[in-house]
């Protein structure tokens, strides 16, 4: 019999197997992997930097980036916080930078330090690995657990699931009496068909994003744009905004991605935004330096005019989608015209129609019931002896390290528990 089965051979469940075999050397660990490869995840990570947490060190500042498990999590990183993720890898030769949005990266640009890592530390601490090892059945036994996998079975006092998202572990789980939250993606782009951006692809800028809410008829959404407050947006958020070939990413989009992923997929996808691409003015303030510029640049055309730090190639669009004629001098343009500019630079309505994964990075919302987790040893109050770390359960966050730190403190809290008794 093992003492310990772990199921996952990802990021939580190589953190926790390690610290397993650290805290209580006499244990006998076995992680199983479905794949061939362990850590595929970390490998494409941050475009294969790997992007190992974020510069947040203050607990109840860092779980304002996970939309599912906010609450839940405060006591955890008081715990086991980014700074102890940190000084895990530069204590095994790993030291770690900052970038200037916050994002943690290995010194060496490279994933495969962190891989490297870990598969060093597995060995030196006499951890069972075994890859192409699907495991096919979970049941209670006497002892603790039977873990039936493609290859063989496995008996083990404890076991830890660190499988992600993964349906059928998921059923497995609600067969032994977990409750599964349905899953639904988080994480990704908007796909928008406008030719106000169809041929800028590669243009970034800093920029606000609503979600307008779903209405019967375009007229009450105008309606309620001109009274406003009355009707509040769904989502908001603010940051840099890139347009790409399909539509819209960035951190501006991802985050309205993560913290609308149930919301959103109940719109099947199809909603409308408004962009504000100057979010340091409000609109009044946009409208009259418009008019003090068409006093000072009488004679010289709109279009060639960028009024405001946006780039180039967007001012021309939005410029255009205003009405205004390439050959239209500021002297000539007027004062409706000034507005149509204002309303395209302040609150441009774009209809999204369907989602594209970002990158390789895929996150799903749903899992494991948070309600059946005791977030002390993240132990399952329904099943004892059953642990759990990373997304399997009903826990993601934003995107800039934050969903390996979740990884790093549930698999490093579940080690200590799984390893003290």
């Amino acid at each position: 019999m093992d003492d310990v089965v772990i199921i996952g051979g990802g990021a939580a469940g190589f953190f926790a197997a390690i610290h397993i075999a650290e805290e209580n050397p006499k244990l006998k660990v076995v992680l199983l992997e479905r794949g061939k490869e362990v850590l595929t995840k970390v490998k494409v990570s941050g475009g294969g930097r790997c992007n190992v947490t974020h510069a947040e060190f203050d607990p109840s500042e860092l779980v304002h980036h996970y939309p599912r498990g906010e609450k839940e999590l405060l006591g955890p990183f008081h715990n086991f916080c980014s700074g102890d993720t940190i000084a895990f890898f530069e204590a095994r030769g790993v030291p770690l930078k900052i970038e200037e949005d916050g994002r943690m990266f290995p010194v060496s640009n490279s994933s495969q330090t962190i891989i490297d890592c870990f598969m060093g530390e597995v060995d030196r601490l006499g951890i069972t690995v075994i890859k192409n090892s699907s495991v096919t059945g979970i049941k209670k036994s006497d002892n603790g657990f039977i873990v039936q996998s493609i290859k063989r079975e496995y008996q083990a006092r404890k076991i830890l699931i660190a499988t992600g998202s993964n349906p059928k572990i998921w059923k497995m789980l609600e067969d032994i009496g977990h409750t599964i939250v349905s899953p639904v993606p988080s994480l990704f782009t908007f796909n928008i068909k406008d030719d106000r951006i169809s041929e800028i692809p590669g243009v970034s800028t800093h920029a606000s994003v609503e979600v307008l809410p779903q209405t019967r008829t375009d007229s009450k959404v105008s309606i309620a744009l001109k009274s406003k407050g009355l009707q509040r947006p769904i989502l908001e958020s603010e940051g840099p905004l890139l347009i790409t070939h399909w539509g819209m990413s960035g951190p501006a989009i991802l985050k309205l991605s993560a913290w609308g992923a149930r919301v959103l997929s109940d719109y099947k996808y199809k909603f409308k935004i408004q962009v504000n691409w100057l979010p340091a003015y409000h609109e009044g303030g946009v409208f009259q330096q418009l008019l003090e510029i068409k006093e000072i640049e009488a004679k010289k055309t709109i279009l060639r005019t960028n009024a405001f730090d946006v780039p180039k190639r967007l001012w021309v669009n939005l410029v255009k989608a205003a009405g205004i004629s390439d050959s239209t001098k500021w002297a000539d343009v007027s004062k409706n015209s000034l507005q149509e500019l204002t309303d395209q630079l302040t609150r441009s309505e774009f209809m999204v129609d369907g989602k594209s994964t970002f990158k390789e990075e895929f996150v799903t919302a749903g899992g494991i019931d948070l309600k059946e987790i005791n977030f002390k040893t993240y132990e399952s109050k329904i099943v004892p002896r059953l642990y759990f770390a990373g997304e399997v359960m009903n826990v993601d966050a934003i995107t800039g390290g934050f969903n390996f730190q979740n990884a790093w403190t549930g698999a490093f809290i579940a080690a200590k528990a799984i390893a003290a008794n």
